[in-house]
């Protein structure tokens, strides 16, 4: 079937909650056009923030427990917004949450059980478990978007998308290239947190502050800027390299927020003042009214701030995708992002439709 009623579900680095988006997807004359329809974001109580935050200290039999846990969870949230709203999906495509992401090592982890989730959705299909068969094939299972923006964005020169991590996707000599540049989100919300604040509203926390020289070097020196692309990181490396730096930091608050701005949108602007072309940015980083005057400041392109729904949607957008994608077993993951040794479709299915009704 060419057209799809696909809900994507994502879980990011952040923890504000879980995003559903409820799209559209057709395909005429081999191009693929989407829409989304309806889109919340679930906020997570403090308990479950908890429990997702702490999950990689837990022991294998915990750990195994909550993956069914959030599964149930997951399914239980999407059911009951279908029901509520009086969706009418085919698929359901989910990201999970990722524990683990070590693929150096072989391996990445992301919770949120397909069984689980399946056993809660009514004449829904699901697809999960994205990333395994890529880091099973010498890939980085990340990033998995960058065939959301070829298919979905391609007028785009560039796909900026500030999340927990800023990530960049963009076309080389016909290949798609894409990777992590640098964290984003995930100190800045740290850092407000220590505030008592969820995040730093429109950057004005860190617009009050100052930069501190000696800690923009700490960053600087970060050896993770001389990697080539495909690369990727996880939140291992934030809380190994980065949450004892600023825990011990003597600094105010606001100024190591405004140095880490600092240190981002320069990581950034590196990286797109390579490419000429637009350049289209999402993820609740696009909110961040400093971050993108420091931006603009540093970038020679023309940056397009979307509307609130793609901003704030594109990944739950673009995981609907790839579970729609593999569904038709089309690639959708591209070995040129991820390192892989081919392109292929990725994703587990478990069919929960009554078929005798299509």
């Amino acid at each position: 079937m060419a057209k799809y009623k696909t809900i994507g579900i994502m879980s990011g680095t952040s923890l504000d909650g879980v995003d559903l988006a409820y799209c559209f997807f057709d395909k005429k004359h081999g191009v693929w056009e989407f829409e989304i329809v309806k889109a919340i974001t679930i906020p997570y109580s403090n308990e479950w923030k908890s429990k997702l935050r702490n999950a990689n200290n837990l022991s294998s039999a915990d750990l195994v427990r909550l993956d069914i846990k959030f599964g149930h969870y997951l399914g239980k949230l999407c059911q009951t917004w279908i029901r509520r709203q009086q969706l009418d999906p085919n698929l359901v495509a989910s990201h999970g949450h990722t524990v683990f992401h070590q693929p150096e090592s072989g391996f990445t982890l992301q919770i949120g059980n397909g069984a689980a989730i399946a056993s809660q959705l009514v004449n829904c299909d699901l697809v999960f478990d994205f990333r395994t068969q890529d880091v099973s094939m010498g890939g980085q299972g990340a990033p998995l978007v960058p065939i959301g923006d070829k298919l979905l964005f391609g007028e785009y020169a560039v796909c900026l998308n500030l999340g927990g991590i800023a990530n960049i996707s963009f076309e080389n000599d016909g290949r798609r290239i894409a990777g992590d540049i640098a964290f984003c989100n995930m100190p800045l919300n740290y850092l407000a947190n220590m505030l008592g604040k969820e995040f730093d509203n429109n950057g004005e926390i860190a617009s009050s502050g100052n930069i501190n020289k000696e800690l923009l070097l700490q960053l600087n020196n970060w050896d993770y800027v001389n990697y080539k692309f495909p690369k990727s990181l996880g939140r291992e490396e934030f809380e190994n390299r980065f949450e004892s730096i600023i825990n011990n930091s003597k600094l105010a608050v606001e100024d190591q927020m405004r140095t880490w701005i600092d240190y981002i949108s320069s990581q950034i602007a590196n990286e797109i003042n390579k490419i000429e072309g637009k350049v289209l940015v999402t993820g609740g980083g696009a909110m961040n009214i400093f971050l993108i005057e420091e931006l603009k400041r540093k970038v020679n392109n023309e940056l397009i701030i979307p509307d609130i729904s793609l901003i704030e949607f594109k990944e739950a957008l673009i995981f609907a995708f790839l579970g729609t994608l593999r569904m038709e077993n089309e690639v959708n993951i591209l070995a040129s992002v991820t390192g892989a040794s081919r392109d292929h479709s990725s994703g587990s299915i478990i069919f929960n439709r009554n078929r005798n009704n299509l």
